[in-house]
């Protein structure tokens, strides 16, 4: 195996009229890894998506895909070996499930035969089923085994997760498993920090166009030097000074967003009671209080001041 990235670019650059989706993008994706591209709605993922898999032209920056650029008289055979997986795959309801895997398997070279396809998706029975007569679930996994019929060498997921209970996530999570057990590549969005914790060797954080952050998830979680964060609001809008929520025993940072506050704490079982006994001096009243694991949101937060689900 060449020890050249899966996918490499530098410096790209995407415009629409007056807006700078992509401004200046770099990334590098190792052979046989997952990576997570992460940031909010608008934050410029799906368009470089859509030009690393050579759907959209880039204005400015330099593109490299298994080796190939785009555009150079190899985009065929480039295109055999890429899997794609898009937000909202729109299939043709009137077909059956075995005559659009079948068409998918006949635009690539090579590939896994029909039945071997259905069978990993976990949708041989459904084989002679109309495509509009499938659940949201199984329509995923159709979306997946189309991706996946022609053997790619890379596969690029765009949510392909949304919307879906959490049955069948967890089912499309085994796949993705199988597929990279077998040496595949994959390149994936997502607004699931779970998601992207359990199934992505490295993440990076995109805001505005440019990565902020990359590294493996434990990493970028382990930055914030802290393993928990606290949020609580007070009663009544009652002021809180930021500087002696930080200064509290266990706290590492104290911020105020909409209202709230959240305190980053390597020691939870120090912060609350301090805050607590802090509030009760101040005589300010909780209206809610709560704890969790400091996760992927609480990087991007800590960057940027915004949650990974804003627009």
């Amino acid at each position: 195996m060449t020890d050249r990235p899966a996918v490499r670019c530098r410096g790209l650059v995407k415009r629409y009229a007056d807006v700078v989706a992509v401004a200046g993008l770099d990334l590098e994706v190792r052979r046989g890894e997952c990576f997570g591209l992460l940031g909010p709605n608008g934050a410029g993922k799906t368009t470089t998506i859509e030009i690393l898999e050579g759907l959209t032209p880039a204005d400015a920056g330099e593109v490299e895909v298994l080796g190939e650029r785009w555009g150079r008289g190899r985009d065929r055979a480039l295109r055999g070996r890429l899997g794609i997986q898009l937000q909202e795959t729109q299939l043709n309801d009137k077909l059956s499930v075995e005559e659009t895997v079948r068409l998918f398997r006949s635009f690539a070279d090579r590939g896994r035969t029909i039945d071997e396809v259905l069978a990993l998706v976990e949708l041989d029975a459904k084989r002679r089923s109309w495509v509009g007569k499938l659940s949201g679930g199984q329509k995923q996994r159709l979306a997946l085994a189309c991706a996946l019929v022609g053997q790619p060498d890379l596969l690029f997921l765009d949510e392909p997760t949304t919307g879906l209970d959490p049955q069948s996530r967890r089912q499309l999570w085994d796949l993705l498993a199988s597929y990279r057990a077998g040496g595949g590549t994959i390149l994936m969005t997502t607004h699931y920090m779970d998601e992207a914790e359990t199934l992505c060797d490295r993440v990076a954080i995109v805001d505005r166009g440019k990565v902020i952050a990359l590294d493996t998830p434990r990493a970028l979680i382990s930055s914030l030097g802290a393993e928990h964060v606290v949020e609580f609001a007070v009663a009544d809008g009652a002021t809180l000074d930021q500087a002696a929520l930080a200064a509290l025993p266990g706290v590492g940072e104290a911020r105020l967003e909409d209202g709230a506050w959240s305190l980053a704490t390597p020691e939870v079982h120090l912060a609350v009671p301090a805050l607590l006994a802090h509030l009760s001096a101040q005589g300010a009243a909780l209206s809610h209080l709560t704890t969790h694991s400091a996760t992927l949101e609480d990087v991007f937060v800590a960057l940027t001041g915004r949650h990974l689900r804003d627009a």
